[in-house]
């Protein structure tokens, strides 16, 4: 109860008045009960703040937000805000085995539902990279439904390199999706990829009406300044090449010596 008093009495109000949050989607959710997995793209800090504090309160009070163990818990002192105010539970990035292994799977056993980022971690171009196959397969054992949620602008309004939001409230879009079960005999993989494809479908449409970039606009950009930095970088190359051969050599200098 506290933390949902924090959340809903601080964290809420706080990052509301920090952006101009535009939610959509509400009335999909309408009637909805029991555990779910919410999936979301990634590509900003403000994402699970965010997520949380739009999906309606009922469906909040003990929902339970997964973090990379390797950033978010490598400290209590730097778990105390995720664990305060989100709910965060520890999830191991790139499949490793360890203690904390497991914890979704109870979590949903024991009716609590869980926020997920499937793509793993957070993109540092915008663009959304493949939905790994956990979160679908936790779906499936557990029979629960996924919740697509689009998060459209937060990438703009805090990329991965920024500590804070930027000024001005930028605007941000949070789309809520219908939710999605898994079909009869349908694989994790394939269950991931038809998030995935939903979460994207979300995204794009909101960034279309809105003025924001698309996806094919995120991955363009970086492709862009990737082509840019080989080039910068095979330009001082060269200059460097053409340097050291300007330059004189020690037998040069001999040379120049005796004269």
């Amino acid at each position: 109860m506290a933390r949902f008093v924090a959340q809903r009495g601080f964290m809420k109000p706080l990052f509301w008045s920090l952006l101009n949050v535009h939610v959509h989607g509400k009335r999909n959710l309408a009637g909805m009960s029991g555990p779910y997995i919410a999936v979301a793209n990634h590509s900003s800090h403000l994402d699970g703040p965010l997520v949380m504090s739009a999906l309606p309160p009922r469906l909040t009070r003990y929902l339970a937000t997964g973090a990379a163990a390797d950033y978010f818990f490598t400290s209590p002192t730097k778990a105390l805000a995720p664990v305060m105010f989100m709910n965060a539970f520890p999830v191991e990035r790139g499949g490793s085995r360890s203690k904390h292994r497991g914890l979704s799977g109870n979590l949903l056993t024991e009716g609590v539902p869980i926020l997920l980022f499937p793509e793993g971690t957070r993109s540092r171009t915008g663009a959304m990279a493949a939905f790994k196959p956990g979160p679908a397969a936790l779906c499936i054992s557990r029979n629960v439904p996924a919740i697509p949620i689009a998060l459209v602008g937060a990438h703009l309004a805090m990329p991965t390199d920024s500590a804070l939001p930027k000024s001005g409230r930028p605007d941000v879009h949070i789309v809520l999706g219908k939710p999605m079960w898994a079909e009869k005999g349908e694989t994790a993989r394939k269950f991931a990829d038809r998030m995935h494809d939903q979460v994207l479908r979300m995204h794009d449409s909101m960034a279309l009406a809105t003025g924001f970039p698309t996806n094919a606009d995120y991955a363009a950009e970086a492709e862009r300044k990737k082509v840019e930095k080989a080039a910068a970088e095979q330009a001082a190359l060269e200059d460097s090449k053409h340097a050291g051969a300007d330059r004189p050599t020690a037998r040069d200098r001999e040379r120049k010596d005796n004269q």
